[in-house]
Protein backbone atom coordinates (compact mmCIF):
# COMPACT_ATOMS: atom_id res chain seq x y z
CA UNK A 1 0.00 0.00 0.00
CA UNK A 2 1.34 3.46 -0.93
CA UNK A 3 2.16 6.03 1.73
CA UNK A 4 -0.63 8.40 0.66
CA UNK A 5 -3.16 5.62 1.22
CA UNK A 6 -1.56 4.53 4.48
CA UNK A 7 -1.81 8.06 5.87
CA UNK A 8 -5.54 8.14 5.18
CA UNK A 9 -6.54 4.58 6.03
CA UNK A 10 -4.47 3.71 9.12
CA UNK A 11 -5.48 4.37 12.70
CA UNK A 12 -9.19 3.87 11.94
CA UNK A 13 -11.77 1.94 13.97
CA UNK A 14 -12.89 -1.39 12.54
CA UNK A 15 -15.43 -0.99 9.74
CA UNK A 16 -18.77 -2.03 11.19
CA UNK A 17 -22.33 -0.87 10.42
CA UNK A 18 -22.97 2.38 12.23
CA UNK A 19 -19.38 2.71 13.49
CA UNK A 20 -17.54 6.02 13.56
CA UNK A 21 -15.12 6.62 10.70
CA UNK A 22 -12.65 8.37 13.02
CA UNK A 23 -11.25 7.21 16.37
CA UNK A 24 -12.69 8.94 19.44
CA UNK A 25 -10.86 11.38 21.67
CA UNK A 26 -10.66 9.19 24.76
CA UNK A 27 -10.69 11.57 27.70
CA UNK A 28 -10.03 9.40 30.71
CA UNK A 29 -7.33 8.80 33.29
CA UNK A 30 -9.03 5.76 34.80
CA UNK A 31 -9.97 2.34 33.42
CA UNK A 32 -12.13 -0.29 35.06
CA UNK A 33 -10.28 -3.22 36.56
CA UNK A 34 -9.59 -6.05 34.17
CA UNK A 35 -8.83 -3.92 31.11
CA UNK A 36 -5.59 -4.30 29.17
CA UNK A 37 -4.56 -0.67 29.73
CA UNK A 38 -4.93 -0.47 33.50
CA UNK A 39 -4.21 3.25 33.95
CA UNK A 40 -4.23 6.42 31.90
CA UNK A 41 -0.44 6.77 31.89
CA UNK A 42 -0.07 3.35 30.28
CA UNK A 43 -2.24 3.71 27.20
CA UNK A 44 -5.11 5.39 25.45
CA UNK A 45 -7.30 4.51 22.48
CA UNK A 46 -6.49 7.80 20.74
CA UNK A 47 -2.75 7.31 21.24
CA UNK A 48 -3.04 3.83 19.75
CA UNK A 49 -4.64 5.15 16.57
CA UNK A 50 -1.89 7.75 16.04
CA UNK A 51 0.81 5.20 16.84
CA UNK A 52 -0.70 2.79 14.32
CA UNK A 53 -0.51 5.41 11.57
CA UNK A 54 3.12 6.32 12.30
CA UNK A 55 4.09 2.64 12.53
CA UNK A 56 2.66 1.90 9.12
CA UNK A 57 4.37 4.94 7.57
CA UNK A 58 7.73 3.86 9.03
CA UNK A 59 7.28 0.12 8.33
CA UNK A 60 7.51 -0.44 12.08
CA UNK A 61 5.95 -3.05 14.34
CA UNK A 62 5.65 -0.60 17.22
CA UNK A 63 5.46 3.16 17.83
CA UNK A 64 5.24 5.15 21.04
CA UNK A 65 4.18 8.79 21.04
CA UNK A 66 5.57 11.23 23.60
CA UNK A 67 4.69 14.71 24.84
CA UNK A 68 7.37 16.30 22.61
CA UNK A 69 10.21 15.41 20.30
CA UNK A 70 12.66 16.13 23.11
CA UNK A 71 10.75 13.80 25.42
CA UNK A 72 11.14 11.03 22.84
CA UNK A 73 14.84 11.78 22.39
CA UNK A 74 15.42 11.86 26.15
CA UNK A 75 13.67 8.49 26.57
CA UNK A 76 16.28 6.89 24.30
CA UNK A 77 19.24 8.43 26.13
CA UNK A 78 17.75 7.77 29.58
CA UNK A 79 17.59 4.01 29.01
CA UNK A 80 21.35 3.86 28.37
CA UNK A 81 23.59 2.71 31.24
CA UNK A 82 25.81 5.22 33.01
CA UNK A 83 28.98 5.79 31.04
CA UNK A 84 27.57 4.51 27.75
CA UNK A 85 29.31 5.91 24.68
CA UNK A 86 27.10 7.81 22.25
CA UNK A 87 28.34 9.07 18.89
CA UNK A 88 26.32 11.94 17.43
CA UNK A 89 26.45 14.91 15.05
CA UNK A 90 28.59 17.95 15.84
CA UNK A 91 26.19 20.20 13.90
CA UNK A 92 22.76 18.59 14.26
CA UNK A 93 19.57 19.62 16.00
CA UNK A 94 20.60 21.76 18.95
CA UNK A 95 18.10 20.13 21.31
CA UNK A 96 19.71 16.72 20.85
CA UNK A 97 23.19 18.23 21.08
CA UNK A 98 22.30 20.13 24.26
CA UNK A 99 20.89 17.15 26.16
CA UNK A 100 23.84 15.01 25.08
CA UNK A 101 26.26 17.77 26.03
CA UNK A 102 24.76 17.99 29.51
CA UNK A 103 24.88 14.21 29.91
CA UNK A 104 28.54 14.25 28.89
CA UNK A 105 29.47 17.07 31.27
CA UNK A 106 27.76 15.32 34.20
CA UNK A 107 29.44 12.01 33.44
CA UNK A 108 26.11 10.34 32.76
CA UNK A 109 27.20 9.48 29.19
CA UNK A 110 30.36 9.71 27.14
CA UNK A 111 29.49 11.58 23.96
CA UNK A 112 31.58 11.84 20.82
CA UNK A 113 30.46 14.69 18.57
CA UNK A 114 31.68 14.10 15.02
CA UNK A 115 30.92 15.02 11.42
CA UNK A 116 28.36 12.33 10.59
CA UNK A 117 28.53 13.21 6.92
CA UNK A 118 32.17 12.16 6.81
CA UNK A 119 31.62 8.44 6.39
CA UNK A 120 35.23 7.54 7.16
CA UNK A 121 35.03 9.49 10.42
CA UNK A 122 31.82 7.70 11.39
CA UNK A 123 33.24 4.26 10.61
CA UNK A 124 36.35 5.08 12.66
CA UNK A 125 34.15 6.09 15.62
CA UNK A 126 32.10 2.87 15.65
CA UNK A 127 34.49 0.81 17.82
CA UNK A 128 33.59 1.45 21.44
CA UNK A 129 30.30 3.19 20.62
CA UNK A 130 27.12 1.79 22.16
CA UNK A 131 24.60 4.06 20.44
CA UNK A 132 24.96 5.84 17.12
CA UNK A 133 22.53 8.77 17.04
CA UNK A 134 22.01 9.81 13.43
CA UNK A 135 20.21 12.72 11.84
CA UNK A 136 19.87 13.06 8.08
CA UNK A 137 19.49 15.53 6.53
CA UNK A 138 20.96 17.50 9.40
CA UNK A 139 19.28 20.50 10.98
CA UNK A 140 19.97 23.18 9.82
CA UNK A 141 22.84 22.57 7.36
CA UNK A 142 21.03 19.91 5.33
CA UNK A 143 24.05 17.62 5.19
CA UNK A 144 23.30 14.00 4.33
CA UNK A 145 24.59 10.95 6.20
CA UNK A 146 25.30 7.86 4.10
CA UNK A 147 22.67 5.94 6.05
CA UNK A 148 22.83 2.57 4.21
CA UNK A 149 26.60 2.32 4.66
CA UNK A 150 26.78 3.67 8.21
CA UNK A 151 23.84 1.67 9.56
CA UNK A 152 25.13 -1.56 8.00
CA UNK A 153 28.56 -1.06 9.53
CA UNK A 154 27.15 -0.22 12.96
CA UNK A 155 24.86 -3.23 13.04
CA UNK A 156 27.69 -5.51 11.90
CA UNK A 157 29.58 -4.30 14.97
CA UNK A 158 26.57 -4.89 17.25
CA UNK A 159 25.95 -1.21 17.90
CA UNK A 160 22.52 0.35 18.48
CA UNK A 161 21.38 2.84 15.86
CA UNK A 162 18.73 5.53 16.23
CA UNK A 163 17.78 7.93 13.43
CA UNK A 164 16.05 11.30 13.70
CA UNK A 165 13.87 11.17 10.57
CA UNK A 166 12.11 14.49 11.09
CA UNK A 167 13.54 16.33 8.07
CA UNK A 168 13.42 13.49 5.54
CA UNK A 169 10.20 11.92 6.85
CA UNK A 170 8.99 8.43 6.03
CA UNK A 171 8.11 9.59 2.51
CA UNK A 172 11.79 10.00 1.58
CA UNK A 173 13.49 7.27 3.63
CA UNK A 174 12.70 4.45 6.06
CA UNK A 175 15.74 3.85 8.30
CA UNK A 176 14.24 0.74 9.92
CA UNK A 177 14.32 -0.92 6.50
CA UNK A 178 18.07 -0.15 6.41
CA UNK A 179 18.59 -1.88 9.76
CA UNK A 180 18.20 0.96 12.28
CA UNK A 181 16.82 0.04 15.70
CA UNK A 182 14.85 3.23 16.40
CA UNK A 183 13.36 6.00 14.29
CA UNK A 184 12.47 9.26 16.01
CA UNK A 185 10.13 11.97 14.77
CA UNK A 186 9.29 15.37 16.04
CA UNK A 187 5.63 14.81 15.21
CA UNK A 188 5.17 18.52 15.90
CA UNK A 189 6.68 19.21 12.49
CA UNK A 190 5.62 17.65 9.17
CA UNK A 191 3.44 14.83 10.50
CA UNK A 192 1.06 17.01 12.53
CA UNK A 193 1.81 19.92 10.23
CA UNK A 194 -0.34 22.75 11.59
CA UNK A 195 1.83 24.35 14.31
CA UNK A 196 -0.68 23.45 17.01
CA UNK A 197 0.72 20.24 18.54
CA UNK A 198 3.85 19.33 20.52
CA UNK A 199 4.64 15.63 20.12
CA UNK A 200 7.41 13.15 19.46
CA UNK A 201 7.49 9.49 18.47
CA UNK A 202 9.78 6.46 18.60
CA UNK A 203 9.29 3.53 16.23
CA UNK A 204 11.00 0.13 16.35
CA UNK A 205 10.74 -3.47 15.19
CA UNK A 206 12.55 -4.84 18.26
CA UNK A 207 10.15 -6.29 20.85
CA UNK A 208 12.58 -6.02 23.77
CA UNK A 209 13.55 -2.47 22.84
CA UNK A 210 9.89 -1.52 22.56
CA UNK A 211 9.28 -2.81 26.09
CA UNK A 212 12.18 -0.77 27.46
CA UNK A 213 11.05 2.40 25.68
CA UNK A 214 7.47 1.85 26.83
CA UNK A 215 8.77 1.57 30.39
CA UNK A 216 10.60 4.87 29.95
CA UNK A 217 7.36 6.57 28.93
CA UNK A 218 5.29 5.00 31.69
CA UNK A 219 7.72 5.85 34.48
CA UNK A 220 8.95 9.14 33.03
CA UNK A 221 5.39 10.32 32.49
CA UNK A 222 6.06 12.11 29.18
CA UNK A 223 2.65 11.19 27.83
CA UNK A 224 0.49 12.88 25.21
CA UNK A 225 -2.94 14.36 25.80
CA UNK A 226 -5.62 12.54 23.79
CA UNK A 227 -6.68 15.76 22.06
CA UNK A 228 -3.12 16.34 20.86
CA UNK A 229 -2.93 12.74 19.64
CA UNK A 230 -6.17 13.20 17.69
CA UNK A 231 -4.94 16.47 16.15
CA UNK A 232 -1.69 14.80 15.08
CA UNK A 233 -3.59 11.95 13.46
CA UNK A 234 -5.78 14.41 11.59
CA UNK A 235 -2.59 16.11 10.37
CA UNK A 236 -1.17 12.78 9.20
CA UNK A 237 -4.17 12.33 6.88
CA UNK A 238 -2.88 15.15 4.65
CA UNK A 239 0.82 14.81 5.43
CA UNK A 240 1.85 13.24 2.08
CA UNK A 241 0.11 15.83 -0.09
CA UNK A 242 1.34 18.70 2.08
CA UNK A 243 4.90 17.45 2.11
CA UNK A 244 4.98 16.89 -1.64
CA UNK A 245 3.70 20.39 -2.40
CA UNK A 246 6.09 22.04 0.08
CA UNK A 247 9.02 20.03 -1.28
CA UNK A 248 8.28 21.15 -4.83
CA UNK A 249 8.24 24.78 -3.70
CA UNK A 250 11.44 24.29 -1.68
CA UNK A 251 13.29 23.07 -4.77
CA UNK A 252 12.07 26.01 -6.83
CA UNK A 253 13.07 28.53 -4.16
CA UNK A 254 16.46 26.86 -3.75
CA UNK A 255 17.09 27.24 -7.49
CA UNK A 256 16.16 30.92 -7.45
CA UNK A 257 18.12 31.70 -4.28
CA UNK A 258 21.22 30.07 -5.74
CA UNK A 259 21.14 32.66 -8.53
CA UNK A 260 20.50 35.69 -6.30
CA UNK A 261 23.50 38.06 -6.02
CA UNK A 262 22.98 38.60 -2.26
CA UNK A 263 23.05 34.87 -1.50
CA UNK A 264 26.47 33.33 -0.88
CA UNK A 265 25.40 29.68 -0.71
CA UNK A 266 22.27 27.52 -0.73
CA UNK A 267 22.01 24.25 1.14
CA UNK A 268 19.39 21.91 -0.32
CA UNK A 269 20.24 18.33 -1.37
CA UNK A 270 17.73 18.49 -4.21
CA UNK A 271 19.92 20.92 -6.14
CA UNK A 272 22.15 19.09 -8.64
CA UNK A 273 24.91 21.53 -7.68
CA UNK A 274 24.64 20.74 -3.95
CA UNK A 275 27.55 18.82 -2.45
CA UNK A 276 25.10 16.36 -0.89
CA UNK A 277 23.00 15.74 -4.01
CA UNK A 278 24.63 12.56 -5.33
CA UNK A 279 24.57 10.87 -1.93
CA UNK A 280 20.97 11.90 -1.22
CA UNK A 281 19.83 10.76 -4.66
CA UNK A 282 21.42 7.34 -4.13
CA UNK A 283 18.96 6.28 -1.41
CA UNK A 284 16.41 9.03 -0.72
CA UNK A 285 13.10 9.25 -2.59
CA UNK A 286 12.98 13.05 -2.32
CA UNK A 287 14.75 15.98 -0.72
CA UNK A 288 12.32 17.60 1.69
CA UNK A 289 10.73 20.96 2.38
CA UNK A 290 13.50 22.72 4.33
CA UNK A 291 16.42 24.63 2.87
CA UNK A 292 19.08 26.89 4.29
CA UNK A 293 21.01 29.71 2.70
CA UNK A 294 23.87 31.99 3.63
CA UNK A 295 23.73 35.71 2.94
CA UNK A 296 26.55 37.92 1.67
CA UNK A 297 26.39 39.87 4.93
CA UNK A 298 26.89 39.55 8.66
CA UNK A 299 24.58 38.16 11.34
CA UNK A 300 22.92 41.51 12.06
CA UNK A 301 21.90 41.92 8.42
CA UNK A 302 20.64 38.33 8.29
CA UNK A 303 18.39 39.16 11.25
CA UNK A 304 17.13 42.24 9.41
CA UNK A 305 16.17 40.09 6.43
CA UNK A 306 14.14 37.74 8.61
CA UNK A 307 12.46 40.68 10.33
CA UNK A 308 11.58 42.28 6.97
CA UNK A 309 9.38 39.44 5.73
CA UNK A 310 5.69 40.17 5.26
CA UNK A 311 4.46 36.67 4.43
CA UNK A 312 7.08 34.29 5.80
CA UNK A 313 6.88 34.10 9.58
CA UNK A 314 10.01 34.84 11.60
CA UNK A 315 9.80 32.01 14.13
CA UNK A 316 11.42 28.84 15.42
CA UNK A 317 9.88 25.63 14.13
CA UNK A 318 9.25 23.95 10.81
CA UNK A 319 6.97 21.60 8.94
CA UNK A 320 3.74 23.59 9.21
CA UNK A 321 1.44 24.80 6.44
CA UNK A 322 2.91 28.28 6.89
CA UNK A 323 6.46 29.14 5.84
CA UNK A 324 8.88 30.00 8.64
CA UNK A 325 12.45 31.25 8.67
CA UNK A 326 15.09 32.34 11.13
CA UNK A 327 18.81 32.83 11.60
CA UNK A 328 19.71 29.71 13.56
CA UNK A 329 22.81 31.07 15.29
CA UNK A 330 20.65 33.55 17.16
CA UNK A 331 20.30 30.66 19.61
CA UNK A 332 23.29 30.27 21.95
CA UNK A 333 22.83 26.49 21.89
CA UNK A 334 23.28 26.25 18.12
CA UNK A 335 26.43 24.49 16.93
CA UNK A 336 29.35 26.73 16.03
CA UNK A 337 29.66 24.62 12.89
CA UNK A 338 26.60 26.51 11.63
CA UNK A 339 27.51 29.81 9.92
CA UNK A 340 26.41 32.99 11.70
CA UNK A 341 24.71 34.28 8.54
CA UNK A 342 22.74 31.10 7.75
CA UNK A 343 18.96 31.38 7.46
CA UNK A 344 16.82 28.24 7.68
CA UNK A 345 13.61 28.31 5.65
CA UNK A 346 10.80 25.83 6.20
CA UNK A 347 8.61 26.03 3.11
CA UNK A 348 4.86 25.89 3.63
CA UNK A 349 1.90 25.74 1.30
CA UNK A 350 1.71 29.35 0.15
CA UNK A 351 1.96 30.01 -3.57
CA UNK A 352 5.63 29.80 -4.49
CA UNK A 353 5.48 33.10 -6.41
CA UNK A 354 4.17 34.90 -3.32
CA UNK A 355 6.96 33.37 -1.26
CA UNK A 356 9.56 34.45 -3.81
CA UNK A 357 8.16 37.98 -3.90
CA UNK A 358 8.47 38.14 -0.11
CA UNK A 359 12.02 36.79 -0.11
CA UNK A 360 13.10 39.28 -2.75
CA UNK A 361 11.68 42.29 -0.93
CA UNK A 362 13.22 41.12 2.36
CA UNK A 363 16.64 40.81 0.72
CA UNK A 364 16.37 44.45 -0.37
CA UNK A 365 16.87 45.63 3.23
CA UNK A 366 20.61 44.95 2.95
Amino acid sequence: MRKETIAISSGRPAHQPGASLNPPIQLTSTFLSGTAVGYGRFGNETWAATEDAISKLENANHTLIFSSGMAAISAVFNMLPIGAVVTASNQGYNGSMSVLGQAHESGRLEVRFIDLCNTDEVLAAIPGTQLLWLESPTNPRLDVVDLPVVIKAAKAAGIGVAVDNTFATSLNQNPLDMGADIVMHSVTKFLAGHSDVLMGSLSTNDEALFARLSNQRQLGGAIVGPTEAWLALRGIRTFPVRFKASSESALELAKRLSEHPKVAAVRYPGLPTDSQHARAKSFMKGFGAVLSFEINCDAADADKICEASKLITYATSLGGVESLWERRRRWASESHEVPENLIRLSVGLENVEDLWDDIQQALEVI
